[in-house]
């Protein structure tokens, strides 16, 4: 499992589903609730680049998870994260309520905007506005600590140029088209 120093059973893998990491990880997070097993740990992105992340987050396979604080400085020390295309709502299997949401990006190297797109990808999932201030509205006066309801989970993980080498991630379709525009210019509607 990397170089994150879990103590797991042996044979465990770490593969949630979107509706997992908002509901049984991010909840709970923003709650101040203990999540078992605590496995995925808090770390600043932006000061590190995506193939940095080795040892840092909780690695399974070719894929990086990790808690951040929500913020619109996406830049680090190489290169900067840019998002793509619009937000996908990531909504429950049993009653298909909308918990949380799923934002797509991609790792650029050098400076925005003209730096060289790479093949790193990063899912940033979001409690939705309602349901992380749900969670303040109990609380009689303001807390002076960091509020918690702004925290995110990140998956990272590196695009194969090799489409026929299956990894183990299944994208959705969304996905696939997401990862397929570079240039909005180059889409030509129908007459």
């Amino acid at each position: 499992m990397g170089d994150n120093n879990v103590n797991l059973p042996p044979g465990f893998r770490f593969y949630p589903t979107d509706e997992e990491l908002v509901v049984h990880f991010l909840q709970r997070k923003a709650a101040l609730l203990p999540c078992h097993p605590d496995v995925i740990p808090d770390l600043d992105l932006y000061p590190y680049d995506p193939w940095e992340l080795h040892g840092r987050a909780l690695a399974e396979g070719k894929q990086w998870y990790y808690y951040s604080r929500r913020t619109q400085n996406r830049v680090t020390s190489n290169g900067y994260w840019t998002p793509m295309g619009m937000d996908e709502a990531v909504v429950t299997s049993s009653s298909n309520k909308r918990v949380g949401m799923k934002k797509h990006y991609v790792f650029h190297l050098g400076e925005g905007p003209d730096g060289n797109r790479t093949n790193w990808i990063m899912h940033e999932y979001r409690l939705l506005d309602s349901a992380s201030s749900s969670s303040r509205s109990s609380r009689r006066k303001p807390q002076p600590k960091l509020d918690h309801s702004k925290w995110v989970i990140c998956r990272v993980y590196e695009r194969d140029n090799d489409n026929d080498d299956d990894d183990g991630t299944e994208l959705s379709c969304l996905d696939e088209v997401f990862l397929s525009l570079d240039d909005l210019d180059e889409i030509s509607l129908p007459n």
